[in-house]
């Protein structure tokens, strides 16, 4: 089972392989049709997240110790974001994902290569993901 750090490491590693940011939306976009997706029954309003332009819909579910994420959007783009998320912080204890560092999205040039709204969706998308996190940390403690 890989770590988190492995996981971004991966991504990071993926995404450098990519000579301009059309052939990076492209993989996202790729990424974004591999997407865990979330059961029509959890395409609920508690699940969407608060902060995106595009509507994002993620569950989480406890597994043995590990969370686990699917999730949905509306838009292409979106759905190759909450991918990349979810690829990073899925099937890993919540208590890692609690502490886990986002620095790796910026070194793929994420944030900078999204309109502003995009951004604030992804990190609203973070946001939800480690409160999803904290929220089963507590239930485990």
């Amino acid at each position: 089972m890989s770590t988190i750090k492995e996981i971004q490491e991966e991504i990071i590693d993926e995404f450098s392989m990519f000579d301009d940011w059309m052939q990076r939306y492209e993989y996202m976009i790729e990424l974004g049709k591999s997407l865990p997706l979330i059961d029509e029954s959890h395409k609920i309003d508690e699940n969407l997240i608060k902060g995106c332009q595009s509507k994002v819909w993620v569950h989480a579910e406890l597994d043995d110790d590990k969370l686990k994420f699917t999730a949905d959007s509306d838009a292409i783009i979106t759905k190759g974001i909450i991918a990349i998320l979810i690829r990073a912080f899925s099937d890993q204890h919540p208590r890692d994902i609690i502490e886990a560092d986002t620095a790796f999205i910026d070194e793929i040039g994420l944030k900078e290569h999204l309109s502003p709204t995009r951004a604030n969706g992804l990190v609203s998308m973070i946001k939800q993901l480690k409160m999803y996190a904290i929220a089963y940390q507590t239930q485990l403690n």
